[in-house]
């Protein structure tokens, strides 16, 4: 399974909503600048999130979206079955041999446990002054 860029700015819309909760209505022009997405794209990921009742539009000059429920009852799951649809790993299981399937069925509820136990608000409240440095490499 590899998540496009339709989950990933999906995941970000919903993310910028989370964090701007009880404010009132945020742009997809603030979302898009604030993170330098194509605003355009942004109005083709909304419809689906604004479908599947997770978001809600307020029409007015000083309108946008918010999100339809608290962000801690919405998870990276929810948004990314949405917008990706079920969450797999393999085509055809049932046509692999046992210690195969075995070992796909692992990775992909591995994979649906961190997107289900992860909500926006615990994604809206991760500080970027809180992440780790990563590794540096150097040829």
């Amino acid at each position: 399974m590899k998540i496009s860029t339709k989950g990933r700015y999906g995941l970000t819309i919903m993310i910028e909503l989370a964090k701007n909760h009880g404010e009132g209505p945020t742009s997809l022009k603030a979302i898009a600048q604030a993170n330098d997405l194509s605003e355009h794209y942004l109005e083709q990921l909304i419809a689906p999130l604004r479908n599947a009742g997770l978001v809600r539009s307020i029409r007015g000059a000083y309108g946008g979206y918010v999100l339809a429920l608290e962000p801690s009852k919405i998870t990276a799951g929810d948004v990314i079955r949405v917008l990706e649809g079920p969450i797999t790993l393999v085509e055809g299981l049932e046509d692999e041999g046992p210690a195969q399937r075995e070992l796909w069925i692992r990775i992909r509820d591995a994979i649906k446990g961190v997107l289900d136990q992860t909500s926006l608000s615990d994604l809206a409240s991760h500080s970027e002054d809180s992440e780790t440095d990563g590794y540096m490499f150097y040829i």
